[in-house]
């Protein structure tokens, strides 16, 4: 049998790279580490982060029971254990003093958390994953081929305090920007083909302590006039997440907004919870923004590259649904990515030909035009499920946040049609888990 000699050149060499380790990269972590594989295609996974201290952020703390789905399917379904996570059994829909309960169909669940605990759940899984390298440093730029394919990034390591790092370059066949809703990458990988995010809000996040919701274990979302929605869902046993959708900018006095222009319109047994709330803590806010999916692949798209996560698509966050699609996306690529790494044309030649003999062996992910067939793969097959949660997430808060007169109707019918129960609450709510 003929000897080969190793396809990485040097420690920084990979078969991917992994940029951002927030949601959807260590999911890819841990996926692409349970693909079946040999000695001879044994992957090198580098994930990729700035800073792999606990996050605090105000979102990506509900997943939808679709979302508790495909994390199962990734086998990483542990990852919401010994967080205080709280079980998620539906909605509550508050307007105008009137309450409408919307549990999820058959009795499924979602679950609600701190999102930075989850996180570090995710990465310590990931860091199980066969041939994954944790690697915290700054990406600064795409490394590129003279035709301009992508081979890796520039980054530079977390120095010791009052130390300097020189930056390195890190090289794969394949390079996952996975870098989240602010990506600066998004934009070099789809060329021609990007158009900017739209804004549509900002969120304003308070933490409750120790509230009673209208229907506990539910997340609530209250139909505020004048104004978006707010929603208020428990993160832990003590701690309760109130975000207030601001339209048209932040206000320059958050908490006086908040005061007069929402508590009003809250049920009473929280005033008291979100006033202690404004007056102790900096309100953190975010933008909200709707980015749709491109086709990657195709001929703007930078090859070596992939997109995945919000730096791929984006919705308003109203319904939850962002880490669901990016699961779910993971889901999809590990299954279409194992007749890729599986390839027998890659296995090593069972020959005595002097010519074989210290051939470097090929990368899975080596030959591009294997990749393209997966990216129009995951384009469609994701589709069902993306744009049902994309469009829902625009069409309810565009309805629920709704000034226009017309949209005001069709809030107050909405409202009402929820009302009647039965199916006219199963069959919008299966939208929304699934």
């Amino acid at each position: 049998m003929a000897v080969t000699k190793s396809r990485y050149a040097s420690p920084n060499h990979f078969d991917a790279i992994i940029i951002g380790a927030g949601i959807a990269g260590p999911a890819l972590a841990y996926a692409l580490s349970t693909l079946p594989q040999t000695s001879e295609n044994a992957l090198r996974i580098a994930l990729m982060d700035r800073s792999f201290a606990e996050p605090n952020r105000i979102v990506g703390e509900l997943l939808q029971p679709g979302g508790m789905k495909a994390l199962r399917e990734l086998g990483m379904e542990d990852c919401v254990n010994n967080i205080d996570a709280i079980s998620c059994h539906g909605y509550a829909v508050l307007y105008q003093g009137k309450t409408v309960h919307i549990p999820y169909p058959n009795k499924e669940e979602g679950r609600s958390f701190h999102h930075g605990r989850f996180v570090q759940n995710l990465r310590a899984k990931a860091r199980t994953g066969k041939g994954v390298e944790c690697i915290e440093a700054t990406v600064s730029d795409l490394i590129e081929s003279p035709e301009g394919r992508v081979l890796g990034v520039r980054a530079t390591r977390k120095a010791e305090k009052d130390q300097s790092q020189a930056a390195e370059e890190f090289f794969a066949d394949v390079t996952f920007v996975a870098d989240g809703w602010s990506s600066k990458f998004r934009s070099k990988v789809l060329g021609a083909s990007f158009r900017e995010p739209r804004l549509k809000s900002h969120f304003i996040g308070l933490v409750l302590k120790d509230v009673r919701l209208p229907i506990p274990k539910h997340g609530t979302v209250a139909l505020i006039p004048g104004t978006g929605p707010v929603l208020i869902y428990q993160i832990g046993e003590h701690e309760t997440r109130m975000l207030v959708d601001a339209q048209g900018g932040l206000p320059k006095d958050i908490p006086a907004y908040v005061k007069t222009k929402i508590v009003p319109h809250l049920p009473e047994n929280l005033h008291d919870a979100i006033l202690d709330s404004v007056a102790s803590e900096r309100p953190k806010s975010m933008p909200n923004s709707f980015f749709p999916s491109t086709k990657q692949g195709g001929k703007y798209h930078k090859p070596g590259a992939i997109l995945l996560g919000d730096s791929w698509n984006m919705r308003h966050p109203l319904t939850g649904g962002g880490m669901t699609v990016a699961f779910s996306d993971v889901v999809i690529i590990r299954r279409l990515l194992d007749a890729v790494v599986n390839d027998p044309t890659l296995a090593i030649p069972d020959t005595d030909d002097p010519s074989d003999v210290e051939k470097p062996a090929k990368g899975p992910f080596s030959d591009w035009s294997k990749l393209v067939p997966v990216l129009t793969d995951l384009h469609w097959e994701r589709k069902g499920l993306a744009s049902t949660v994309n469009i829902l997430s625009v069409a309810l808060y565009d309805l629920f946040g709704a000034e226009d007169e017309n949209l005001f109707v069709l809030r107050e019918g909405c409202f009402k049609y929820f009302e009647r129960g039965g199916k006219c609450v199963d069959e919008p709510v299966s939208l929304l888990a699934a």
